[in-house]
């Protein structure tokens, strides 16, 4: 073997061991770097003020909540859009939300979202829409959230900021679009969740299915209801609307939905009745 081949061979075998490092080896460094930083100090300030409930979650959770925020703000990106600024209120703020639904159960963290975009408030998209008939025709809507198959979730910050002074209204726009990512774990964002095993799915759909159905007659009869009418436009909406109801409504959500409530219970493995007190009767 001449001296060319031999620089090539050691070429090839250099960019192995590069690739190697990269895959494997500096996600785990990198990983035990962040959880062994301390949590920042500004950081615990703005989570005070940004998650109310922080303050009444036992200790562990607390620990496991900020280790949680850490990997997030590490490892996704925060894009300001139509002029936003990105600091570290935006990143904390939004990955308390975020994480709040990771908490106390196996997860993936999110491993398939990449950025998180942020606007400053109701941003335009548009969506092709399908009649009847089959026509397809463009429409433009005002969000003030989205959540993407991409590895993408929007944001609008005013939005996150009124979920962050009203953590009791039953309206959190990150546990929305968030949901929206869990749900989406399975490949498809359908309502169903990527549970803990096969036979949970059996109950889940019941449940689901009943209280879905349930939503529709009364929003159609123009009923006030717990649950946002939002819920009611189609499965994946309803999940993602029952967990805003779940986390900030916990207590109502129990009483009058309560096969509704031990399953999103069970599936989020918390009781966000222990962060509340009791509404008055």
């Amino acid at each position: 073997m001449d001296l060319k081949s031999i620089l090539i061979l050691l070429f090839l075998w250099l960019i192995v061991v590069a690739a190697v490092l990269l895959v494997f080896v500096y996600p785990r460094y990198r990983r035990k770097k962040v959880d062994t930083t301390p949590f920042p100090a500004p950081w615990l300030q703005t989570l005070r003020r940004s998650l109310p409930i922080y303050k009444t979650m036992w200790p562990d959770q607390q620990r496991e909540l900020r280790q949680l925020i850490k990997r997030f703000v590490d490892s996704k990106e925060f894009v300001g859009c139509a002029g936003q600024e990105i600091n570290d209120e935006i990143r904390v703020t939004i990955a308390a939300h975020a994480c709040l639904l990771l908490l106390n159960r196996p997860s993936h963290e999110y491993q398939d979202l990449r950025s998180v975009l942020v606007y400053p408030s109701t941003f335009k998209v548009q969506h092709d829409q399908h009649d009847e008939i089959g026509l397809v025709t463009a429409g433009e809507h005002f969000l003030i959230g989205e959540s993407w198959s991409n590895g993408k979730v929007i944001l609008a910050w005013d939005s996150v900021q009124q979920s962050v002074q009203n953590f009791a209204d039953g309206h959190n726009v990150v546990l929305h679009e968030f949901a929206h990512q869990l749900d989406h774990e399975t490949g498809n964002t359908n309502g169903a969740p990527l549970l803990y095993n096969k036979g949970a799915y059996g109950d889940w759909s019941r449940i689901f299915s009943e209280e879905f159905r349930h939503l529709q007659h009364a929003s159609a009869a123009h009923q006030q209801t717990l649950i946002d009418a939002y819920g009611a436009s189609n499965p994946a909406e309803f999940f993602a609307v029952v967990t805003e109801t779940f986390y900030e409504r916990p207590h109502e959500l129990a009483t009058r939905h309560g096969e509704l409530f031990e399953e999103l219970q069970a599936y989020y493995r918390v009781d966000p009745r222990e962060w509340q007190r009791a509404p008055k009767p």
